[in-house]
């Protein structure tokens, strides 16, 4: 079996969207969150810290929310979407290797083959990543990332994936930003792989994505113009752990607000809930097999578990997709 781990690690060394409006009525900012306890907590809390005579005011540069990225701002089953593009980029570069339809771990993807593919292991993966991506520049890595975000479409839903962005947590992003907040992604997904369509799809600029990287060496070509290479070392692994690594490394600040959907955000969360003052820590459940998916605790993708249960014991607010959402994607 591919783990989280195992895939960020591997994959984060070398691995057009819709236009949103990120607009807020007055009125009410998250019209397509039903009106539950979880709307409720996060209205109460941006009121609390955006009061200027309240106890809890909370000066704007200190406005810091963080993000996960796969299953929390958008979707991620059948499998990562990063992995998506991966397999995609296999097949498309088969013709230039006719040797991979006899060779494992390319021999599973030509076919189809998901099951052959996983039994390959770490091994398998590393040698997917080196093949499609080392060698390659930071350039020619973001052209590919666009090229395939404009043609692959979701095997379940038929839409690009930069379409199955969730639109509750958009009306949240440009809630908070509103009411002085800066959003941040920080994600175990690659940075290179979201930084490419991130701003247009959450209206979250590239320098304020933090994610998984691998080592970029600088060079020049035959001409003498720089460029960066992208090689297959792993520079840093944004998961689990690594995210309040990577918030102290890459912003500088605590946030005060966060949001995730499994135990990779468990210590992001933990981190935030930590710092003096008012704090927020959110969770998004899957729950809506009907209109998105249903999983939680024994799921291979987005395992929320141990994030759950620190999510009861510390009073944490969990967003019942199918309850507190009355609408999933963004149109």
């Amino acid at each position: 079996m591919i783990t989280r781990r195992s895939l960020l690690a591997l994959s984060a060394a070398v691995f057009g969207s819709p236009v949103v409006s990120f607009a807020t009525d007055a009125s009410d900012p998250l019209p397509s969150w039903t009106n539950g306890t979880a709307k409720q907590a996060i209205l109460a809390f941006v009121t609390r810290v955006t009061t200027e005579q309240g106890a809890d005011f909370v000066p704007t540069a200190e406005r810091i929310a963080t993000f996960d990225n796969d299953g929390t701002l958008w979707a991620e089953q059948p499998y990562y979407f990063q992995l998506a593009f991966a397999f995609d980029r296999i097949k498309a570069m088969a013709p230039q290797h006719p040797e991979w339809k006899d060779h494992e771990p390319f021999k599973a993807l030509l076919q189809n083959d998901k099951a052959a593919f996983a039994s390959s292991g770490e091994s398998g993966l590393l040698e997917v990543v080196a093949a499609t991506h080392a060698g390659m520049t930071t350039d020619e890595f973001t052209d590919a990332v666009r090229d395939w975000m404009a043609t692959a479409r979701h095997p379940r839903f038929g839409r690009p994936y930069n379409q199955l962005t969730y639109q509750p947590m958009l009306e949240l992003l440009g809630y908070l930003r509103a009411n002085g907040f800066k959003t941040f992604i920080v994600s175990g997904g690659g940075v290179e792989f979201m930084r490419p369509w991130v701003e247009k799809a959450y209206g979250i600029p590239p320098e304020q994505v933090v994610g998984s990287s691998g080592v970029v060496k600088f060079e020049t070509d035959a001409t003498g113009k720089p460029r960066l290479i992208k090689l297959t070392q792993v520079e840093f692994v944004d998961d689990g752990p690594g995210k309040p690594v990577g918030i102290n490394r890459f912003i500088g600040r605590r946030p005060i607000f966060a949001f995730g959907n499994s135990d990779g955000d468990l210590e992001m969360l933990q981190w935030t809930v930590a710092g003096a003052g008012p704090r927020f820590a959110g969770l998004v459940h899957h729950t809506d097999a009907e209109r998105e998916y249903a999983y939680d605790r024994q799921s291979k993708i987005g395992k929320l578990d141990k994030a759950l249960d620190a999510a009861a014991a510390g009073g944490w607010t969990v967003v019942d997709m199918k309850n507190d959402w009355s609408r999933i994607f963004t149109e």
